[in-house]
């Protein structure tokens, strides 16, 4: 696992772009053009790489219209991997992404012909440019406050990546904290060899924790001709302090006997082995009905700090919550009706939820009247947004409804604006966390993890729900429409 390239540039909306930093590295050139073979195709220099990147990101700052390469129904990208057209032929896989103004981009080795492109599961150069991406990201906005802090820490790359990521092969992607430095050995001492990213073995009592996250999207139509979707996508995180210098854990995700089988894992590069069958269940081939349902084993030597240990997608068998709302013109005045409901497999306890409706490209509210049947209405400071408080709990029945009317003033520059949500055009936004719950039923407890160590270590498990871009558009209208399953 090696990087043929990293580059950082820098990019603020509307402009050229620029190369900040740049490393490339000879050696893992050749053994790339080894590898492919006839596929192979050269890293270009610093301006053919940033022209071709920027267009492939569609970030040229030019209105080149419609093209079938990056704008056709047959282009679906759900990675931040990407092919880059340069006269060489088509390079890829090419990892990037945009960030506070900056762009970070790798190239990964791929020991294997390229023609035709084998499955992303099967790249593990991928995710370790992605780790290292991320780590050199976490570096750049740490304590970083103006445009001096910035050329400072692209001044330090290259020390650091002399030894995060020497002769192309990434050792350590941890880069948020202090520089690494080098320690020499006493005389006459023998090195041990615990990985690169457990340069600082924990002194302490032994303890594991582990938490999942599950985010769901969803957008919803009410509308027999369109079909709403949605999806979940989880990260594991995970905090092993355990003596030694490569101590050996393994963590292990389980899923009920109705549980969704995850799809689409990627794993942390300290991840020592995998069942294949893990990496290959993908959401893309809808044909498959073979998925596999866990239990999900992960052998690792973990880093000392906590760390992501996998990520991944899965389609359950009906969003959270299920609603429709319908927003029409009466009169001058706007009438409203949400209605919404808990589906009863979910856990019926929030942190919080509430339901946001937004009206754009209207003068501030001037007059309100409504009937809900649960939680608190509220509106906003700007009087452009309506916001139904709902609270920690559905009712026994778990449906609520509110219905009203209401009017505008004078519009005004200061309102919120949308060239999508024109007319009765509009959707509400759903936000909620549920604690201690996830909608695969995905689980870790502490017969699932195992520490092949001295002393008995503690463990803690929690997992929760978030809610990320949950739209239910007006049915009364038309609305923006997504055919395919929704990505991340």
């Amino acid at each position: 696992m090696a990087l043929r390239g990293l580059w950082l540039i820098g990019h603020e909306q509307g402009g050229r772009g620029n190369v900040l930093f740049s490393r490339r590295y000879p050696t893992v050139e050749m053994r790339a053009k080894r590898f492919n073979g006839a596929s192979y195709v050269g890293v270009p220099e610093d301006g053919p790489f940033l022209k071709a990147l920027l267009f492939e990101l569609r970030l040229t700052g030019e209105e080149h219209g419609f093209v079938e390469r990056q704008d056709g129904c047959g282009r679906i990208n759900k990675t931040a991997v990407y092919g880059l057209q340069t006269d060489r032929g088509d390079l890829w896989p090419v990892v990037a992404f945009q960030k506070s103004g900056l762009i970070y981009a790798a190239v990964p080795l791929a020991e294997q012909p390229l023609t035709p492109r084998p499955a992303l599961a099967t790249l593990s150069g991928v995710s370790q440019a992605f780790s290292l991406l991320s780590g050199l990201l976490a570096f750049m906005n740490s304590s970083q406050k103006s445009e001096a802090d910035r050329q400072a820490k692209v001044g330090q790359l290259p020390s650091l990546l002399a030894h995060a990521c020497p002769l192309g092969t990434p050792l350590q992607t941890n880069l948020g904290g202090p520089s690494p430095e080098i320690n020499p050995l006493p005389p006459g001492g023998h090195p041990q060899r615990p990985p690169a990213w457990r340069s600082c073995p924990y002194k302490g009592r032994p303890q594991v924790s582990v938490g999942i996250v599950e985010k769901v999207k969803s957008v919803q139509y009410d509308n027999r001709d369109v079909a709403d979707t949605w999806q979940v996508y989880g990260a594991v995180s995970c905090k092993c302090d355990i003596e030694g210098p490569a101590p050996n854990v393994s963590v292990s995700l389980n899923l009920p006997a109705n549980g969704s089988p995850l799809q689409d894992i990627l794993v942390h590069p300290c991840v020592t082995s995998v069942d294949a069958a893990v990496l290959t269940s993908s959401s893309v081939d809808g044909m498959d009905d073979s998925a596999f349902s866990g239990p999900y084993k992960f052998p690792l030597t973990p880093p000392p700090d906590q760390f992501t240990l996998c990520c991944y997608t899965s389609q359950v068998p009906v969003p959270p919550i299920l609603g429709f709302y319908q927003l029409k013109e009466e009169e001058s005045q706007w009438k409203l009706s949400l209605h919404l409901k808990l589906h009863e497999s979910v856990k019926n306890t929030f942190e919080y939820c509430e339901a946001r409706i937004p009206f754009f490209n209207r003068g501030p509210i001037a007059h309100l009247e409504y009937k809900i049947s649960y939680g608190q209405l509220e509106v906003s400071k700007e009087k452009s947004l309506l916001v139904w408080v709902i609270g920690q709990k559905f009712p026994k029945s778990l449906e609520i409804s509110l219905t009203g009317t209401v009017s505008f003033g004078p519009s005004s520059p200061q309102q919120a604006t949308d060239p999508v949500c024109t007319g009765n055009t509009a959707y509400i936004k759903l936000y909620f966390r549920i604690l201690d719950f996830t909608l695969t039923g995905c689980y870790t407890d502490q017969h699932s993890v195992q520490v092949f160590a001295a002393g008995k270590p503690k463990i803690s498990a929690a997992r929760e729900v978030l809610s990320s871009d949950y739209y239910i558009w007006n049915s009364k209208a038309p609305a923006p429409v997504v055919y395919r399953t929704l990505l991340f």
